[in-house]
């Protein structure tokens, strides 16, 4: 195995000789990284991901180094320096050189390995992130933490959605299935939900497993072609899920030295077309074993017990696999070479004849039968033998928990031997033979049942006594302390719990049920009659200790009792610390590995030897404060030789005084239940908390009280400023009053003055206004005379040629009308496409209606609107009214003979139009005798359809009729008001010369001929020129509509001879 060193190089070799990893252990290189200080230490890797490639991988390590290792390339690059620990790693984006790191501070940063530059910085979460997932395409990733889920658009680096839970549910992993637009979302209750990637649609949820086999899941894995789901926990139990069932359909059992699953990847085979059938399992001895899910076999296994794995990567082609191990370094492995010897070719397959026994075969001879099948191997050595786990049918069983079994062959004595031997039990051994030792019974039920009774009321204000640096430790701290007092009453109101748990607390912080019965223990062994004299220190057990010092050292105790210093002195603190506060961490896990493999007294005697052992320094104190400084803090004082002079002490000490006599052997907890505690004088406790619940109640009344006069003096000082700042704004005001009165009288005087000089300007202003308005009024008028001079030339031109363009279709229909018999063939297709030519004139003739309507609503509201406002600024306008009267009355003459002109001219045409239409009219008759004998069989056809067109015709002519009726009256009633308004307005002036203007206007606007059909003028365009324009505008739109709807008719009529009268009649 070739181990390379980092060390300060930012780019190197990865190994310097061609690797050849052995089938043992298959690690092809080692992989560490330590800095080249004074004093050299070991940067631990925490993360390591492979690219979509699976030759390259990226690490990162506990100070925010990343590096990138290329296999293939045999080089390493340092690609960023971060400067904080990463939390995830993702190298399989859609652009190759692009890499994601979570970071400790929350956030998520995207780097580039080639140019070594910052892409993006996300933020959105408020906890660390353990887990980044990238879709198959590259595009979209999805970040983890404890609270939420994100996900994140990698084209622009802006979050798409957010996953938000509930503060009692917590995620364990949301991720994307292999090769597909799922995303699997698994929680802390054992719910897993499936949701479409683009919608987040729910497309399912997995049923939750059977209660008989049922274990909260923590680690998942999925198999490429995204079919089968593995699923593990603190159980040495696998669940494997069809994601296309939707079912559970295999429990698989691990092997009883695994008791927790930490990590779970399926290993990708080239061959398998994705439905992987090798499962790699990383348990909580740090060995990674690799199983046959369908066989449930175990293939091969990478780490051990003395170099455990923290966490593993399986490249995407499943040549490599990256390792995390526990002391921080990374091992490359080669799968090649750990399934060498699984991949070798089977033997042939023979037949072997066994030879009759003659005389008793040795045992070096191998037996051999008559059967059909496949050479035998000899059996291989035990270790070496595959091992394989079936599994259980019986799913409704009960699977035991074995993590509470002690090992085979551990011994208390023998354990002693070893202690006396070494001094001390080895470091990575020694939290396992305590709890065998202490006999723990791990009663899950019942310290929960203790936890969720919550944080005692003794221990919410822990911290300001204890003010504890680490959130975690003083959390953990207080859920052990609580749950003693939840457990016995008394541990509520025992003041030196918080030290006498606290460096239990410290060691087991990271297993809270240990923690809690580990010093459960301890109080019930080795703090025996501690409680008997309480709330006092215990009286018995120091008594105890200063006999034992008067009978080995009399010399020290008459020391001490010279000084006026008691065993609560030199003894008690030692006891209720645990010499915690004299000796470092590794001395006082030295000593509690005699204590606990000793009996209870032993820790009595350590008080005493302590103190013996320390003799010259304290003969030298003669002042209590030396004494008590020197027993609670730490000495230069050999822990060996205490515990030397323990041992000493325990054989020579004499059984009246010896504590063997007064205290009991050691009594383990009991299973199942917790015992019941209750060694204490019960009678004080109860006194104790009565009291301390009467002081409360004292405490919140007076509390109240207090409150209340707080209150009421806030009150009064509220009403105190008040009232000065009222007086004060009073003051403010009087003055403020006198200082406006004289500047208002100032500004009277400057007022008077000033509107006599603008009274001067404005008459200067109205008369140079008069003389504008005058000379804009001929302006205007002129201008008024030339465009409707100019207006009349063009309506002319536009006339003549609307009668060329109409001639030119007139000769255009009789020719059509010619060749009409040259298309009698072709009549029945005509004849479909003129029907649908008629729906569509309908139509639009329909939509005209409609666009009509709107338009006169629309002209409706103006007038109302103009209605409402003559009314509003009849009173400002009037002088103005009768100036543009004076002009519009020059005007109407003007107006009248150019619309007479007009007409005259209309009448001319119309005359022309109608000797033209005669004329086709006669060339329609002779066509029409031609086709009466064709269109004789069509007539009795159509008979009933034109019927039932005709009464529809009636039927919409007569709503329109009431239509136009309502509409004449609205029309009525509108102009009714305006002229009311106007008559309101002009009476005074002109209500004489309006009356002759209207029947001026009346008599001199002529109605059209019938063959024209031109609606009369109305009687109120003398409001304005712009009306008029409009409605010349109307009126010769008219004519042409009505000149080509003429020309229909009589195709139409010449093509249908049976409905003559009615088309003549139209």
């Amino acid at each position: 195995m070739q181990s390379t060193d980092l060390g300060n190089k930012e780019s190197g070799k990865i190994w310097h000789r061609k690797p050849s990893p052995a089938t043992r252990d298959g690690i092809i290189v080692n992989i560490i990284h330590t800095t080249s200080d004074y004093l050299p230490k070991v940067l631990r890797f925490l993360n390591v991901a492979f690219d979509s490639s699976g030759d390259c991988l990226i690490a990162g390590d506990h100070q925010g180094n990343i590096y990138v290792f290329d296999l293939s390339g045999n080089r390493f690059n340092l690609v960023q320096r971060t400067a904080q620990a990463c939390t995830a790693l993702a190298f399989n984006l859609r652009r190759k050189s692009e890499f994601l790191v979570a970071l400790a501070d929350y956030s998520i940063k995207c780097f580039d390995t080639v140019t070594k530059e910052l892409i993006s910085w996300m933020r959105g979460h408020e906890s660390s992130v353990f887990s980044i997932s990238v879709h198959a395409s590259g595009r979209y990733a999805i970040t983890t933490s404890s609270d939420t889920a994100q996900l994140w658009d990698l084209d622009t680096f802006q979050r798409k959605r957010k996953l938000n839970i509930l503060q009692s549910v917590g995620i364990q992993k949301v991720f994307f299935l292999p090769l597909s637009n799922t995303i699997l979302s698994c929680f802390k209750d054992n719910s897993i939900f499936a949701w479409e990637c683009d919608t987040l649609f729910c497309k399912y949820q997995l049923p939750p497993p059977p209660e008989s086999s049922s274990i909260l899941y923590k680690v998942f894995a999925v198999t490429r072609d995204g079919r089968i789901l593995a699923a593990g926990g603190k159980s040495n139990h696998l669940h494997l899920w069809c994601l296309e069932a939707k079912q559970l359909f295999r429990i698989i059992q691990m092997p009883t030295k695994v008791r927790a699953i930490r990590y779970l990847e399926f290993l990708p085979d080239s061959f398998d077309a994705g439905s992987n059938q090798v499962l790699g399992v990383l348990s909580q001895d740090g060995i990674m074993r690799f199983i046959n899910v369908q066989t449930c076999k175990l293939l091969f296994e990478i780490g051990s017990l003395d170099e455990g794995i923290s966490s593993s990567v399986i490249s995407p082609h499943g040549r490599y696999i990256a390792s995390i191990m526990e002391n921080g370094s990374l091992n490359i492995y080669s799968v090649q070479a750990l399934t060498q010897e699984i991949n070798k070719p089977p033997p042939p397959l023979v037949k072997v004849i066994e030879d009759l026994p003659k005389s008793k075969l040795t045992s070096g001879d191998l037996k051999m039968k008559v059967t059909s099948g496949r050479v035998q191997r000899p059996a291989k050595p035990r270790e070496n033998q595959i091992q394989t786990r079936i599994l259980k049918q019986d799913l409704t069983g009960h699977f035991e928990n074995k993590e509470n079994e002690l090992s085979d062959g551990l011994n208390k004595k023998r354990l002693q031997i070893l202690l006396k031997g070494y001094g001390e039990y080895p470091t990575k051994y020694r939290m396992f033979i305590w709890r065998s030792l202490l006999q723990l019974p791990e009663n899950h039920t019942a310290f929960s049942s203790l936890i969720d009774k919550g944080i005692h009321m003794a221990f919410l204000n822990l911290q300001k006594k204890y003010p504890i640096k680490s959130r975690k430790l003083l959390r953990v701290l207080q859920r052990t302390l609580s749950a003693l007092a939840h457990w016995s009453a008394i541990f509520s109101d025992t003041p030196y719990l918080p030290l006498l748990a606290f460096p239990f607390v410290k060691l087991f912080q990271n297993n809270q049920l240990i923690c809690f019965e580990v010093v459960a223990t301890l109080i019930i062994n080795w703090c025996q009659h501690w409680f008997e004299y309480f709330p006092n220190p215990p009286i018995n057990i120091l008594s105890m200790i200063e006999n034992i010092l008067a009978f080995h050292d009399k010399e020290l105790l008459q020391h001490f009792r010279d000084h006026d210093i008691t065993s609560q002195v030199y003894a008690w603190p030692l006891l209720e610390t645990v010499f915690s506060e004299v000796l470092t961490r590794e001395e006082w896990l030295k000593l509690f590995d005699n204590v606990f493999s000793n009996h209870p007294s032993f820790l009595l005697l350590t008080v005493v030897a302590y103190n013996i052992c320390s003799r010259a320094p304290l003969l030298n104190c003669s002042l209590k404060d030396d004494f008590e400084y020197f027993f609670h803090h730490r000495n230069n004082l050999d822990i060996s030789v205490v515990i030397r002079e323990v041992y000493h002490l325990m054989d020579t000490t004499p059984g009246d005084i010896h504590p063997d006599n007064m205290l009991d052997v050691f009594v383990a907890l009991t299973k199942g239940q917790y015992p019941v505690f209750n060694q204490y004088p019960k009678f004080i406790v109860d006194y104790q908390t009565q009291e301390r619940e009467r002081i409360r109640n004292d405490e919140l009344d007076y509390l109240r009280e207090r409150q209340t006069v707080e209150n009421m003096q806030a009150e009064v000082d509220q009403q105190r400023v008040e009232d000065e700042a009222w007086y004060q704004k009073q003051e403010l005001l009087r003055k403020a009053e006198e200082t406006r009165r004289e500047m208002l009288l100032q500004e009277e005087e400057k007022m008077i003055q000033q509107r006599q000089k603008l009274a001067a300007v404005k008459r200067e202003l109205k008369v140079k206004e008069m003389h504008l308005q005058e000379a804009a009024r001929r302006r205007f008028l002129k201008l008024q005379q030339d465009q409707r001079e100019m207006e009349l030339r063009r309506l002319e031109d536009e006339i003549e040629r609307k009668i060329h363009m109409r001639d030119q279709e007139i000769a255009t229909t009789v020719k059509d009308l010619e060749m009409r018999h040259l298309e009698l063939e072709s009549q029945k297709r005509l004849y479909e496409k003129n029907l649908t030519r008629d729906q569509e004139t309908v139509a639009k003739e329909m939509r005209e209606d409609a666009d009509a309507y709107r338009r006169k609503v629309n002209l409706e509201e103006r007038t109302f609107h103009r209605l409402i406002e003559t009314d509003q600024t009849q009173n400002q306008k009037t002088q103005k009214l009768i100036e543009e009267n004076l002009a519009k009355a020059e005007q109407a003459c003007l107006n009248t003979d150019w619309r007479l002109q007009a007409l005259h001219k209309q009448r001319c045409d119309d005359l022309q139009r109608n000797e033209c239409y005669q004329e086709v009219a006669k060339l329609l008759r002779k066509n029409r005798r031609k086709e009466i004998e064709v269109l004789n069989a069509m007539m009795e056809k159509d008979a009933t359809k034109w019927e039932e067109a005709e009464e529809k015709d009636f039927r919409l002519k007569s709503e329109k009729k009431v239509s136009a009726l309502s509409d004449a009256s609205r029309q009525w009633f509108l102009e009714k008001e305006i002229n009311a308004a106007l008559e309101h307005a002009e009476h005074p002036y002109h209500d004489g010369p309006r009356c002759q203007y209207e029947q001026v206007a009346s008599s001199c606007l002529p109605r059209t001929s019938p063959v024209s059909d031109v609606s009369e003028v109305d009687a109120s365009t003398w409001l304005s020129l712009n009306q008029r324009k409009i409605q010349w505008d109307t009126m010769e739109q008219d004519l042409l509509e009505r000149v080509r709807n003429l020309r229909q008719r009589l195709t139409a009529q010449a093509r249908n001879s049976c409905q003559t009268p009615h088309l003549l009649a139209t």
